[in-house]
C-alpha cells in the first residue's frame, strides 16, 4: 500500500470532488425534474416550434436544458469516478493508480463539457439562484478534478518506481 505524499493528496481531493460532484448531481436532478413538471404549464399558448424543442426549460434561458443534462452526466459519472478512484488509492497498486487517473480524465473533459455550457448559460443572461449554483460548483468541480486527476497520475508513477520489478527466473 502507497502512502505518503501524492496517495493522501489523491485521496483528499477525490473525498472533495465526491461531495460536490454528490452537490452537482442533486441540483441538476431538481432542475430536470422541475422542468418535467412546470414544461406543460409554461407551455401553454406557445407557438408550435419551441412546443417541439425536446429540452426546452422553463427556468433560465436556451441553454439551460444542455447545461443540466450534461451537469447531471457529470456528477453521476463524477460521483462513480470518486468512488472508485477512493478504493484503487487505498489499494496503492500501480495498476489500480493507472485506473484511477484514466477514469478522472475522463470524468475531467465531462466536466469541461459541462463548464463550457455553464459559461454559455452566463454570458446569455438571466437564470435563478439554484442555476447558478450550479454553475458555479460545476466551474470548481472543473478545477478541483484537474488538480485530481495531476495527483492520481504523480501518484501512479510514484507507485510504479516504488513497486519492484520481479522477474520469472
Amino acid at each position: 500500500m502507497a502512502t505518503g505524499g501524492p496517495s493522501s493528496l489523491s485521496s483528499g481531493l477525490l473525498f472533495l470532488n465526491l461531495v460536490l460532484y454528490v452537490v452537482v448531481a442533486v441540483i441538476a436532478g431538481w432542475a430536470i425534474n422541475y422542468s418535467i413538471d412546470e414544461s406543460y404549464n409554461s407551455l401553454q399558448g406557445v407557438s408550435p416550434p419551441v412546443r417541439l424543442f425536446p429540452i426546452y426549460f422553463p427556468i433560465g434561458n436556451l441553454a439551460t436544458g444542455f447545461f443540466v443534462i450534461f451537469a447531471l452526466l457529470a456528477g453521476v459519472v463524477g460521483v462513480s469516478t470518486s468512488l472508485t478512484g477512493l478504493h484503487d488509492v487505498s489499494q496503492g497498486l500501480p495498476a489500480s493508480m493507472m485506473s484511477a487517473a484514466a477514469a478522472s480524465i475522463v470524468t475531467w473533459t465531462l466536466t469541461l463539457l459541462a463548464m463550457g455550457l455553464a459559461c454559455k448559460e452566463i454570458s446569455l443572461g438571466w437564470r435563478p439562484a439554484s442555476l447558478r449554483a450550479l454553475e458555479a460548483f460545476t466551474i470548481i468541480l472543473a478545477g478541483t478534478q484537474l488538480l485530481c486527476a495531476g495527483s492520481l497520475h504523480a501518484g501512479a508513477h510514484a507507485a510504479i518506481i516504488h513497486t519492484p520489478m520481479v522477474s520469472r527466473v
